[in-house]
């Protein structure tokens, strides 16, 4: 048989994926069962803007190693992909490639605008699907959707109708987070807040008709322009017969008055505050409480207004803090400025400080929403956070949910289908045309505002399959089974998503919720474009190869990490540990060829023990991807194959598979190897589908697809997955055989710790009271000869050995002895152990010096610091073993 020497995984990449691709296979349709039970998964749709990010990699890998197992355990498995319309990100993105050419979006209008990008949408976006392709991701593209697609637009609309119908969206005026340089409206979810070192201003107001002034503490002076009241708490001792009066506002000509109210902290500042409804969030609400009226003061672009005095109108909201303080200090009326630290918010997109203003905005009541996702976890517990520590966040976040502003003052995106007639009348509609039926004239206006991007992915599970029309999609697809996300989004999405699912479809979106890990820098940040420590994966693709990059990410689990690429490296020895065996067993493969009823019949110890391993694995392989425990997942593969089918059992089988003449036994034992072989492909293939599938496809013998699949192209990823038959786990045999592994390791290490020359075959004595034992050690004594290169292996019931041995205590109370007589110098052993020990014990000297240094435990990176505590631990174990050693020889 004629397989390379060495695996490529770019070759196996490209050619497999465009075949499945072409033959349907990632397509719920190649499942020809009827009665089949149904896996569905949606993706968190990515920017269209967006390249992959270690993040989409993460969780592709996730969602594709499930899809993969459902659909080998003969599930009608859809995993559907798509991307989102990103309305800032991508607005920005061709505002900028417009600017290269000396233009504006104003330039085009509207309509124009909206078609250029939709042009660079068609021609430059969506590199992230290619990209998918080559992680190996078995999404169905047949069903790709895009949040601008007509059919989700149509979608979005209905629900916008029918919320506005029963009341739930409505249009008003109310403070929101305004962004000067992104010109729009934010969510409190797209704002980031950041602690900074600042200053916190004393400013002095007199009160009327009075000598007395009263100081407020501010980080803002600029808004005291459009102070409309002084607040303090009704409680406080200081301020109680102030209450009821006026303060003179510096800067200005107008009179203001002194309220109380319980939302003020008499321990901030001086316990007295100045307040500004048109400029602060909890400012607005007070002035909703006392009637205060709304002074505007900071426009859109963060300059000062006429409102603000013609001394300031037209300024930089900053220019005019430095103006005013100055102004207040010539004024004597600067009490004191003082360092201050706090938190300020940020537009999470380009870090612009926000403001806070009185806006006309769209909004949505959530309060109705919520107590519908709020009593589907107390009644159903669901949807199932994984890891369960998220569902608290989740459900405390639910409990204070303030409404959420939908309208975004963008050209790209949504346009929210609401019309105005010449006299202001609001007309909510699914279509122009309706809306002029509505309101019986021609002479309408559409609302210019799109709907936050959010709005239209808080319906993906079910616009994407089709409502609002009863699509078979819908009806056998939602709810989808699970939700493989980053913690985030959980607000921002994953919340919203299940109240739009109970609304409108009356089921929760997913049952349940994975909560992926973070992959951190080296250095364990997170990362990010503006740090510059992102790991692009095609860059890792190509360097280590697909699977072994997947293999990686899986382990990630649910844990946060930092990202090495030498568990990369060890993974991609993995693939080449895999490709060696499999390449193996089939150079050795004459005669034979796969044959699952081998498995049954299997006799010796070894292939007793290996069926088990087989089939123990594949239970607990299920039971880990069942339950999204992917780093037990891992490990568990990992171990399999290159401890007990590749350490032990090609080397326990190796004398009868590859015998040079022809026999039963021999076509035997290399069946069974192929038979083993194979199905360690297919619990491989969910995690490395690309190695798997170019291995599975040379071997040799019967390989059956899934009986879902019948009639379709052989290919690994349509078998089926092996469950794990308990009547072939053999404890026993386990038992036995993992007795056998301890001799033959024990031994292995006493000829490296003693410097035995390769070649040279040494005598073994093993002595146990156990009978038993002594069956199980006797009747493999070929197989420890041989892969101990022993001259003679003497068991029997007590150790009989020379003094200078090299001993071994075994588990069931056996017990190992190598005499060492003619084998070594023992003279000259003796002083390179000593000098072994001496060079440790220097080094432990050093170790254990820097650890008595504090300057060193204290500034040292953590993980700096433990590496060097492991290493002196590694060191006293090396040196008790040494003496151990020393002391066989005397």
């Amino acid at each position: 048989m004629d397989i390379p020497k060495q695996y490529d995984p770019k070759e196996a990449e490209q050619h497999h994926y465009e075949r499945w691709e072409k033959n349907g296979y990632f397509a719920p349709e190649i499942n020809k069962d009827p009665s089949a039970p149904v896996f569905s998964i949606v993706i968190p749709p990515p920017n269209v803007t967006g390249s992959l990010h270690m993040g989409h990699a993460l969780q592709h890998t996730f969602m594709d190693v499930m899809t993969r197992h459902k659909r080998m355990c003969g599930y009608r498995a859809l995993w559907l992909p798509g991307m989102d319309h990103a309305g800032i990100s991508t607005q920005l993105m061709v505002s900028r490639a417009l600017k290269k050419e000396g233009k504006s979006r104003h330039d085009l209008g509207r309509e124009q605008f909206v078609e250029r990008v939709w042009k660079w949408k068609n021609e430059s976006g969506g590199q992230i699907t290619v990209q998918m392709r080559r992680e190996g991701a078995s999404v169905d593209w047949s069903r790709e959707k895009f949040t601008m697609d007509e059919a989700l637009s149509r979608a979005v609309r209905e629900v916008f109708v029918a919320l506005y119908d029963e009341g739930l969206i409505y249009r008003g005026n109310r403070i929101v987070n305004w962004c000067p340089q992104d010109q729009t409206v934010l969510s409190d979810l797209e704002v980031d807040k950041l602690p900074q070192a600042g200053k916190l201003y004393y400013l002095q107001y007199p009160i009327k008709n009075s000598d007395r002034r009263l100081t407020v503490a501010t980080t803002r002076p600029e808004t005291m322009l459009g102070d409309t009241a002084v607040a303090v708490n009704p409680n406080d001792e200081r301020y109680r017969d102030l209450v009821g009066q006026t303060v003179l506002l510096p800067l200005t000509d107008r009179e203001i008055p002194i309220v109380a109210d319980e939302y003020v902290d008499p321990e901030f500042g001086t316990g007295a505050v100045k307040v500004t409804p048109a400029h602060d969030p909890n400012d607005y609400e007070m002035g909703l409480r006392h009637n205060l009226p709304q002074i505007v003061v900071i426009d859109p672009h963060a300059k000062m207004t006429a409102d603000a005095g013609a001394k300031y109108s037209g300024l930089d909201r900053y220019q005019a803090r430095e103006k005013i303080v100055e102004d207040f200090e010539q004024l004597g009326l600067l009490e004191k400025v003082v360092d201050y630290e706090f938190s300020i918010s940020k537009c999470e997109r380009c870090k612009t400080v926000i403001e806070p203003l009185i806006s006309t905005q769209w909004f949505m009541k959530m309060d109705q929403l919520r107590d519908l996702a709020l009593e589907m976890m107390s009644r159903e517990q669901k949807p199932r956070f994984v890891p369960e520590t998220y569902e608290k966040i989740y459900t405390n976040w639910l409990e204070n949910l303030r409404d959420w502003t939908i309208s975004r003052q963008l050209w790209w995106g949504h346009q929210i289908p609401a019309w105005y007639t010449p006299q202001g009348e609001v007309i909510v509609a699914r279509s122009e045309e309706e809306a002029r039926e509505k309101a019986g004239t021609t002479e309408l206006t559409q609302d210019p505002d799109v709907l936050d991007t959010w709005f239209s992915s808080a319906l993906w599970p079910f616009s994407t399959l089709g409502w609002p029309n009863e699509t078979d999609d819908l009806k056998t697809f939602y709810p989808t089974t699970v939700l493989v996300t980053a913690r985030d989004i959980i607000f921002l999405w994953v919340s919203r998503m299940v109240m739009m699912g109970l609304k409108f479809m009356g089921k929760e979106p997913f049952a349940d919720v994975f909560i992926t890990g973070t992959i951190l820098d080296s250095q364990g940040q997170r990362m990010s474009k503006t740090k510059m420590n992102g790991v692009d994966p095609i860059d890792v693709f190509d360097k280590f190869g697909v699977d072994a990059t997947r293999l990686t990410l899986a382990q990630v689990g649910s844990t946060d990490i930092r990202w090495n690429e030498k568990q990369v490296e060890s993974y991609r020895n993995f693939a080449n540990k895999i490709w060696n065996a499999a390449r193996f067993c089939m150079l050795n493969s004459e005669g034979a060829g796969v044959e699952p009823e081998v498995l049954e019949r299997s006799t010796s110890l070894h292939d007793r023990w290996i069926v088990s391993r087989l089939n123990k694995t594949a239970r607990d392989l299920n039971a880990a991807i069942n339950d999204y425990q992917f780093h037990e997942a891992v490990q568990t593969l990992y171990h399999f194959f290159w401890d007990d089918f590749c350490d032990w059992y090609i080397e326990l089988a190796k004398a009868d598979v590859t015998a040079e003449e022809q026999s039963a036994a021999r076509t035997e034992a290399r069946t069974r190897l192929l038979t083993v072989l194979e199905q360690a492909l297919r619990l491989l293939h969910p995690f490395m589908p690309y190695i798997t599938e170019e291995l599975w496809q040379r071997l040799p013998g019967e390989k059956q697809l899934h009986a879902a699949y019948a009639g379709a192209e052989p290919t690994v990823m349509l078998t089926a997955f092996p469950e794990g038959a308990a009547n072939l786990i053999d404890e026993a045999a386990e038992s036995r055989m993992q007795a056998i592994i301890e001799l033959i390791s024990r031994v292995r290490n006493i000829r490296s710790e003693m410097n035995i020359k390769p070649g040279e075959r040494i005598p073994i004595i093993v002595g146990s009271p156990d009978q038993n034992l002594r069956r199980v050690f006797s009747s493999a004594r070929e197989q420890i000869s041989r892969l101990v290169r022993a001259s003679d292996v003497s068991i029997g019931e007590r150790l009989d050995a020379p003094r200078a041995s090299a001993r071994a205590v075994l588990a069931g109370g056996a017990e190992l002895a190598v005499p060492l007589e003619g084998l070594i110098d023992f003279e000259q052993e003796r002083r390179r152990l000593q000098r072994e020990q001496e060079k440790l014990h220097a080094e432990a000297a050093k170790l254990e010096a820097q650890l008595g240094n504090p300057n060193f435990v204290s500034r040292a990176p953590e993980e700096r610091v433990n590496e060097v505590r492991e290493r002196i631990a590694a060191i006293a174990q090396q040196s008790s073993q040494l003496q151990q050693t020393v002391e066989n020889l005397q």
